[in-house]
């Protein structure tokens, strides 16, 4: 940006004439008083100001991408395209992928950095877009795609299904592109950076969430109705399994022979054969099964 120099008696004389011989407005002008000026008795300084056109909001975000990238020591060009709705800068380079990154992380941050900077000032918050080669048109393009594949899927399925975590911008497509559909409904879940989308059909079968878990797949099967009993397998089963009843087989390396087989009056205690049941827990199973 051009910055030329001005002096007057004053520094308002030398704005002004700055001002005039710029053709610039003053709310259009980057101002700079370089020196007050000083009226002496034998000699006078006079007044001198810098002055530029004021930089746009995009401009200012241009700038600092530029001065970024000098710093990533990525090679690339910026295009800038105002409005009174938004401004957009698209990247120029041939390493494309440094600018994008992977599924547009590196893109999104370089946006969310641009427009804190464009908005410097500003009462009313204006949308900064960064794009590199395109990418958001394509990325929203397939977001589109996997939107209506899913909720195809959740129909079909009788049930919810979710998608990975996305940015505010991606869950936003997701939302927008099934908002007319008749046939599911979304919602956002989980916390940010983790937050997801989950696609709910109306024809969703009672029940089918109970073992979900994210991705759509299938937590535990329905058979397995107590989790906590996979611990219990280490210890085995009595061969008539009757209540389903757990034994120890370290009990026989604690029988006493010359004793007719009696356990000792004392025993050391013995962990990690029962997840979360302590031995009065066991004590009272066995009473109500006995019952």
């Amino acid at each position: 940006m051009n910055e030329y120099e001005f002096t007057g008696k004053t520094v308002e004389d030398a704005v002004e004439e700055g001002l005039r011989a710029l053709g610039l407005a003053r709310e259009e002008a980057e101002i700079v008083v370089l020196e007050e000026g000083k009226k002496g008795l034998f000699k006078s300084v006079k007044a001198k100001v810098k002055i530029s056109k004021r930089k746009t909001d995009g401009e200012r975000a241009v700038d600092f991408l530029e001065g970024l990238f000098d710093i990533l020591g990525i090679a690339a060009t910026n295009e800038l395209e105002e409005s009174e709705e938004n401004t957009k800068i698209n990247v120029i380079t041939t390493n494309s992928y440094s600018v994008i990154g992977h599924r547009g992380e590196i893109l999104d941050a370089l946006q969310v950095l641009a427009g804190a900077v464009a908005n410097i000032g500003r009462e009313e918050y204006k949308r900064v877009v960064v794009d590199c080669e395109n990418y958001r048109e394509k990325r929203e393009e397939t977001l589109k795609r996997l939107a209506n594949k899913l909720a195809e899927k959740a129909v079909r399925t009788g049930r919810k299904l979710s998608l990975e975590p996305m940015s505010p911008y991606e869950r936003r497509v997701i939302h927008s592109a099934l908002a007319d559909s008749t046939e599911v409904k979304t919602q956002s879940e989980g916390k940010e950076p983790n937050r997801y989308i989950v696609v709910i059909p109306n024809n969703m079968r009672p029940g089918s969430d109970r073992f979900e878990r994210r991705g759509g797949k299938g937590g535990y099967g329905k058979d397995r109705k107590n989790f906590g009993d996979r611990g219990d397998r280490r210890g085995g089963y009595n061969k008539d399994r009757q209540g389903g009843k757990p034994y120890d087989r370290r009990e026989r390396r604690d029988r006493n022979p010359s004793s007719g087989g009696a356990r000792p009056a004392k025993r050391a205690p013995y962990f990690g054969t029962y997840l979360g049941n302590s031995n009065a827990a066991r004590t009272e199973d066995e009473g109500k099964n006995e019952e």
